[in-house]
């Protein structure tokens, strides 16, 4: 007889889901969400930092805002009361503890807590930024394609020029043209504000009103009201959105033009499938990964364009009412509002890498 010899059994295989790689995926992710977390702290301390010492150095805020008001002796009695007299580290100190306890002070001009201007004036701001938004996708994202679908052609040159002439057109004066053309001459909008009198009126009356126009305005349930306050919005929103549709309009169009060159749109292309439907289809998901990844910083250059954008249109946000302060010398709330204008730019910034990196798992690699 022949002994038969049974090596050892084999070993099972490994489930898909615990994986070494998933396992290291998931980790990845993790690891990129608390480094970006804790990168946050830094950046905030710095950015509040630069903007203390750079108020400043003017010198400190009462003399500043009253100097020329009140008489020496008075001027002496409110800077010793504010504390403005002691060491400028003790001061920096003082301030930081307040910030990081969200007190950013008390205007000097109005008295009112920089707090609650943010929250009074914030909501204008959010609603222009995010209709700037809706106007830079909107014009942005299906030019780029257009222009990367017509590739070193008229049309590519043309939306190139005018992707240039966004960018480049400082907001006040792309602003001014518009009221010129669409208000003055043609009459077709409203020169200023956010919505008219009798709007504003009827909104007033709103028992929950979020500051947020277009919201109150469908709380009233006028469909007058609601047209108003959209209308009011065209100039300032296309004004802002330009901005970043030029931005947009040139991430997309070289992006499109990057993917269309690659191998598996190459087989498509073998296959017979049209060059409109590869930019459409294949090629466009990909474009909009890198948009992604730079709405942080558009957001940060958004709320600088709105201080521009809202003096403008006399559009009442925290542009409008920081133009308010700095002419009333009141750097108390323009170091207040800047700092937190700082840290949401930080914390939008923060979102946005955590959405590229659910997106894209190269971002994090």
């Amino acid at each position: 007889m022949t002994a038969t010899v049974t090596g050892p059994a084999a070993p099972a295989p490994a489930s898909p889901t615990a994986t070494p790689k998933s396992r290291k995926a998931g980790g990845g992710l993790a690891r990129y969400i608390v480094v970006r977390a804790l990168l946050i702290i830094p950046t905030i301390f710095i950015l509040v930092t630069v903007v203390f010492f750079i108020m400043r150095a003017t010198g400190d805020p009462i003399t500043a805002a009253l100097g020329g008001k009140l008489t020496p002796d008075q001027l002496a009695e409110r800077i010793h009361q504010a504390g403005y007299d002691r060491p400028l580290i003790v001061q920096y100190f003082e301030y930081l503890g307040n910030v990081f306890t969200g007190n950013f002070g008390t205007t000097l001009s109005d008295n009112q807590p920089v707090t609650q201007v943010l929250l009074t004036y914030g909501a204008a701001t959010l609603e222009l930024a995010f209709y700037a938004l809706i106007v830079a996708f909107i014009v942005g994202i299906p030019l780029g394609m257009v222009a990367a679908y017509f590739r070193d052609k008229g049309k590519d040159a043309s939306l190139r020029i005018f992707a240039i002439l966004c960018y480049a057109t400082p907001v006040f004066f792309a602003g001014l043209l518009l009221k010129l053309i669409f208000s003055i001459w043609l009459n077709w909008l409203p020169v200023a504000g956010r919505a008219s009198t009798s709007s504003e009126l009827e909104m007033q009356t709103l028992p929950n009103k979020t500051g947020i126009y277009l919201i109150d305005a469908f709380q009233t349930g006028d469909p007058a009201v609601v047209g108003d306050v959209l209308i009011h919005a065209v100039l300032p929103a296309v004004t802002l959105g330009l901005l970043t549709a030029g931005v947009f309009l040139r991430l997309v169009r070289t992006n499109v033009i990057g993917t269309l060159s690659t191998d598996y749109v190459d087989a498509a292309r073998s296959r017979g499938v049209s060059e409109y439907r590869l930019v459409r289809k294949h090629a466009y998901k990909p474009a909009l990964i890198p948009i992604i990844t730079v709405i942080g910083l558009q957001i940060a250059i958004l709320l600088g364009g709105a201080v521009l954008t809202e003096t403008t249109f006399e559009w009442k946000g925290l542009g409008f009412q920081l133009v308010h302060y700095l002419q009333a010398r009141d750097f108390v709330a323009v170091q207040g509002m800047v700092a937190l204008l700082a840290v949401i730019v930080a914390l939008t910034n923060f979102i946005v890498d955590i959405i590229a990196a659910l997106v894209d798992p190269r971002v994090r690699y």
